[in-house]
């Protein structure tokens, strides 16, 4: 059988909802969201030698594993669509409504009618660092919040002792989480060529320190090989959106943030720092100053220009140089400067 059927998996946490086609019409079916379910899945898709393409939305941790088993399948090809590209194209569908029935059969009517693209698998030893840089970013977050909590206690008379002795508690715990997680994180990376090779460029980038690298390795190992360094950005969420019609209406740029908010937030430190003592970054931040905009906007092409230099670092096998990033303009001659 030749013929690829549509197929569309709506992701809960207790439960999966799929849209399959059968002979021209959706048929629905449910499933647990666990190991079993995922099994029963399977043999329901692939049944009689079926041939299907699915379409899941980017749920995160819940609709991992069941990307995960569907990935393995022969006779399975799948999508993980962004969920703002299925909104846009429910909407143009003008489906009204909203339930875990509906979407599923629009998540198979996507896969009917758009550009499909496949998901690639990640490696063991790269949804490993993957899941750690993410409980660290959580960590972090919250260590923040901590500190905060801490100055304020700190400050007022009405927060009693005990509750000052638990958030410093707190604070201490959660610190030595990080830095157990962070040495988890560097015997992943040094266990595997790949990432061992990739960190150590990431390293001699100015601005970017051991927490940075790791969070962005973790992030960009995610991304197959062929992918562009344009699909790199719009990955990122960093690409230019224009909104503009006619000569009346006409907004200022913005990037679009539909892409991975975890790694623009891993590039945001590293470009503030860098803008600031890297000479070459510091100088394409002060020329975007110098016309006219905003120290926000300036900030945000920076952290682009970060990441198109990590992709050819990564591409090139070469490390960080910043004249490839940023060319210095030429100082203009003293007028009294002898000939």
């Amino acid at each position: 059988m030749d013929k690829m059927e549509a197929c569309g998996i709506e992701v809960s946490a207790k439960e999966l909802v799929v849209a399959l086609e059968n002979e021209g019409r959706s048929r629905l079916y449910q499933f647990a969201n666990t190991g079993t379910g995922h099994k029963t899945l399977l043999r329901t898709l692939t049944r009689g030698g079926r041939r299907v393409r699915v379409v899941m939305e980017a749920t995160g941790l819940y609709g991992l594993d069941v990307a995960l088993a569907l990935s393995k399948e022969a006779g399975v090809e799948l999508m993980v669509a962004n969920p703002r590209a299925v909104r846009h194209f429910a909407q143009a569908m003008m489906q009204r409504s909203k339930n875990d029935q509906l979407d599923a059969v629009v998540l198979q009517e996507f896969a009917a009618r758009m550009e499909f693209k496949a998901w690639t698998r990640p490696t063991e030893a790269v949804l490993k660092l993957w899941s750690i840089a993410r409980r660290l970013e959580a960590l972090t977050e919250l260590c923040t919040a901590e500190k905060n909590r801490q100055h304020a206690a700190g400050v007022s008379a009405a927060i009693c002792v005990c509750v000052r002795r638990d958030v410093a508690h707190s604070l201490r715990f959660h610190q030595q989480c990080i830095k157990q997680l962070r040495c988890e994180a560097l015997d992943c990376i040094a266990a595997d060529a790949s990432m061992r090779q990739r960190y150590a460029l990431l390293r001699i980038v100015p601005g970017i320190g051991e927490a940075s690298a790791i969070q962005t390795l973790a992030e960009l190992m995610l991304l197959p090989d062929d992918r562009d360094v344009r699909q790199w950005v719009a990955y990122a969420g960093l690409d230019p959106k224009e909104h503009s019609s006619g000569t009346s209406v006409r907004k200022y740029a913005r990037i679009s943030k539909v892409g991975n908010r975890h790694l623009r937030c891993a590039l945001y430190m590293p470009a503030l720092v860098a803008s600031r003592h890297e000479p070459h970054l510091r100088g394409f931040y002060q020329h975007l100053l110098a016309r006219g905009k905003k120290k926000r906007q300036a900030l945000i092409a920076v952290e682009r220009k970060l990441l198109h230099a990590i992709y050819g670092m990564f591409h090139s096998n070469r490390p960080y140089d910043g004249i490839r990033v940023y060319t210095l303009p030429t100082p203009a001659p003293s007028a009294f400067q002898t000939p």
